[in-house]
């Protein structure tokens, strides 16, 4: 087994296994959600995960829509702010990888929006890279559509 919690341990968690991906992801929203360069997200099958205590204390914040519904949402205890999974789990989610008190026995896997790196970040490691419209064509088999437009590292929209 798996286990995870908060920072003040109101919210405690544990998993049977994680299935991946383990993705590091650095846009904007990821990297304020976590306060890092990153956000270290692992992949997780909700029948493998049961949530021991704390419902009560897991808060939402939903940030205003960038590409496409549903909504970017950061989930977090409301007593210490650090994050946690999901009040209501989907078929498949992610969890932040620093709420794991054990290892997850899956390592991370790549980078995902790297065009959003810092300039005062460098990824120093062999993992594979994606920017959004490499990482689209991963996971969806074709190009992001032409009229989504990157503005800026921080104001991506559909024009």
């Amino acid at each position: 087994m798996i286990r995870g919690s908060c920072l003040c341990g109101a919210v405690k968690f544990q998993l049977l296994k994680a299935v991946g991906p383990f993705e590091m992801c650095h846009c904007n929203r990821c990297r304020k959600k976590s306060g890092s360069s990153n956000l270290s997200m692992v992949g997780v099958v909700a029948e493998d995960y049961q949530l021991l205590c704390g419902k009560e204390q897991i808060c939402a914040y939903s940030a205003p829509i960038l590409y496409a519904a549903p909504a970017y949402t950061s989930y977090f205890c409301k007593t210490c702010g650090s994050p946690t999974p999901p009040d209501v789990v989907s078929d498949f989610f992610e969890i932040p990888a620093g709420l794991l008190d054990d290892s997850p026995g899956i390592k991370p896997d790549r980078h995902i929006f790297t065009e959003f790196t810092p300039e005062w970040d460098e990824i120093s490691d062999e993992l594979p890279q994606y920017t959004l419209k490499q990482l689209y064509r991963l996971r969806h088999g074709k190009d992001l559509p032409p009229e989504t437009k990157i503005k800026s590292h921080y104001d991506v929209d559909n024009a």
